[in-house]
């Protein structure tokens, strides 16, 4: 099984909106690529909490059964559709994929 995270610092305004609005409109959007391939086993989308410490706004945390089913997540036409909102807006992006 793979695990796939992804975390972004959001720019203080871009897009014609704050931040906070910005990590809104993205946890949407990443909740809309859930189940979209076969071999998606979960996609958990978390929003930094307020007054705890953070270095990052938003962390998307999903398992694949294997790479394929994430190669298959990573070129799926839901995907790749929100990449352009992400650039807009990110100001940093880390990822690790990893087995379990």
């Amino acid at each position: 099984m793979i695990r796939h995270i992804v975390m972004w610092k959001l720019k203080e305004h871009a897009e014609g909106a704050s931040r906070a609005e910005n990590v809104l409109k993205l946890k949407e959007k990443l909740e809309g690529c859930r189940d979209i391939v076969p071999g998606m086993l979960k996609l958990e989308v978390g929003i930094a909490a307020p007054g705890l410490e953070s270095t990052y706004d938003i962390v998307l945390v999903s398992d694949f059964t294997d790479k394929a089913a994430l190669d298959a997540y990573q070129v799926h036409p839901t995907h790749t559709a929100l990449k352009g909102f992400v650039g807009a807006v990110r100001e940093s992006r880390e990822c690790v994929d990893y087995e379990i």
